[in-house]
């Protein structure tokens, strides 16, 4: 059997075949009903505003998961010290570009070495590490063995 309304060589079971003016006569009707009616107008509202409440409360709790979530470390250099210091590998021990000015590097060698000084804690091997990562970018280093 085929649609007399649309010619169509499927036999007529929905989803495979519906008449177009049919669809477009229940469209109109659940239009007019729902949204053109006094009493689906608080309907489709009261559905607007829940939605946009349930959206917000989901935002709210998603900011302050994100806000309470640990603090990540960064990605720290996993290599170890080479036998001879590199412009390169100093510039990683003070945090720097290789191509720093003066004025940088002492800043930069200053804020690790005070969180690195061997009166507050910290190691004499990386104190060593980090003055010669600051004489060799400032080029003062004197050979081309590291002191260990």
């Amino acid at each position: 059997m085929t649609n007399i309304l649309m010619p169509c060589s499927q036999p007529m079971f929905p989803p495979l075949c519906i008449p177009v003016a049919l669809f477009e006569i229940q469209v109109s009707r659940f239009c007019s009903s729902t949204f053109f009616n006094p009493l689906g107008t608080p309907l489709v509202a009261g559905l607007a505003v829940a939605a946009a409440a349930l959206a917000g409360r989901y935002g709210i709790q998603a900011w302050q998961a994100f806000k309470a979530r640990p603090p990540t470390l960064r990605k720290f250099y996993e290599g170890g010290f080479q036998p001879t210091m590199t412009r390169r590998e100093a510039a990683l021990i003070l945090g720097i570009r290789e191509s720093t000015p003066a004025d940088k590097v002492k800043e930069a060698h200053r804020k690790v070495m005070v969180a690195n000084h061997p009166d507050a804690g910290g190691s004499h091997y990386l104190a060593s590490k980090i003055n010669e990562a600051k004489d060799m970018m400032l080029g003062k280093t004197r050979g081309s063995e590291s002191a260990f």
